[in-house]
């Protein structure tokens, strides 16, 4: 009789969702309650305070939504945009281009720059575009700030420096799914209008929990949508509703009583290793991942160093080589659960998400699995060459600055 307990545990390494930590687990494992009760606003009220922390904000205003990365993208859109407006994006992997799909879906007009799929956003073509653009039609740029289909780190700080040497009025919006809380993020630095988390990546939570962060300009453009009959419709994503009822403390609707508490959590979690030793420690793992890519004499799909994620590596196989294959495999045989390529980079590239709860023997075992499964489908490496190599490089780079 076949066996049908796996054991030992999954070995979850794709770009989110990741680990929960398990404290995280035990804060969400809490009976319901209610939600309009005199006690509650002692939950919530902090949390608005406290995670503008992980955006690097003090002045903006954050929003908390019962919703994937997808939904919170979409409350950016429909509160601070009418229809017909022209948006800037740049296209340079599945989650940029999706965001762009999104935009033109709502009803707004997207000017869109191709970029090459394993480079980011190009700071001096959105500069040209806006200089071009004299009567100030564009109202926003939009740059996914980490592309986890390619592995790839868009410069945001040099996107704002563009915006304003173009002397254009533009907001600035930024998906950070895949970057906030693992990757350094300054949105009141960078001047970031609207700037979106998903709880499931660096945040350590399963999925259903949107962040968003809106700046003073944000809300400004926002507040002024009311009333008009071009606005683009929105009730479940409405921030005048939020903002009713939030500063008391509630929602204007159930929110996610489990995810809140997780959420507490995990920014105690963030906050008790330090936000500036988080960056570091992914800056470490990830560097360690790539030292793994180049033992085995493969490349990763961004095309220069300036491109590293420190939160996913997207490593492609050799040509003929099904990258899909070895993912599968490294599922059924290893219990290891490696990110799949997605549209132009699909069956090309195998990824490994390195972002969350981690540290070196996790990212160990998950190199040493990806290798095993290369091995497995004919990829000629080394055995132990990647192991070797990264834990090499992190035995000299400690995780923590401290």
């Amino acid at each position: 009789m076949a066996a049908t307990r796996r054991p030992g545990r999954n070995h979850l390494f794709v770009p989110g969702p990741t680990n929960i930590p398990d404290r995280v687990l035990r804060a969400m494992m809490v009976q319901s309650e209610d939600h309009r009760s005199v006690d509650f606003p002692s939950l919530t009220k902090p949390l608005f305070e406290d995670s503008k922390k992980v955006f690097g904000s003090t002045d903006g205003t954050i929003f908390l939504f019962p919703s994937s990365g997808t939904g919170i993208w979409e409350s950016a859109l429909c509160n601070t945009l009418a229809r017909g407006d022209k948006v800037l994006s740049s296209r340079f992997g599945q989650f940029s281009h999706l965001w762009i799909d999104m935009a033109q879906r709502l009803g707004l007009d997207v000017i869109v720059q191709e970029e090459a799929w394993g480079t980011g956003a190009n700071p001096q073509r959105i500069e040209e575009a806006l200089r071009a653009d004299t009567n100030h039609e564009i109202k926003a740029v939009m740059v996914v700030h980490n592309e986890t289909a390619t592995g790839v780190t868009s410069d945001i700080g040099a996107v704002r420096k563009a915006i304003d040497a173009a002397g254009h009025p533009a907001l600035l919006f930024v998906d950070g799914v895949s970057s906030i809380g693992s990757l350094p993020f300054y949105a009141d630095e960078w001047k970031v209008d609207a700037a979106i988390a998903g709880s499931q990546k660096g945040l350590m939570l399963p999925a259903g929990l949107g962040v968003a962060c809106i700046s003073p300009k944000g809300m400004q453009a926002a507040e002024s949508q009311a009333g008009k009959n071009d606005r683009l419709a929105k009730v479940y994503f409405d921030y005048a509703d939020q903002r009713k009822a939030n500063p008391t403390g509630y929602f204007p609707y159930t929110p996610p009583l489990p995810l809140l508490y997780g959420l507490r959590e995990a920014l105690d979690c963030l906050f008790e290793e330090g936000l500036e030793n988080v960056y570091h420690r992914h800056a470490v793992l990830g560097e360690a991942t790539r030292q793994a890519v180049a033992a085995w004499g493969l490349k990763t799909c961004a095309k220069e160093p300036k491109w590293n994620s420190d939160t996913v590596t997207a490593i492609v196989v050799p040509e003929g080589v099904d990258a899909a294959k070895i993912i599968k495999h490294a599922y059924v045989r290893y219990n290891l659960a490696l990110g799949a390529g997605l549209s132009e980079v699909a069956g090309k590239v195998f990824r490994i998400g390195h972002v969350g709860d981690l540290n070196e023997l996790s990212l160990l075992g998950a190199i040493a699995g990806a290798e095993m499964s290369m091995l497995d489908n004919g990829i000629k490496v080394t055995p132990g060459s990647g192991v070797a190599a990264a834990s090499s490089y992190l035995r000299e780079n400690p995780l923590s600055k401290a």
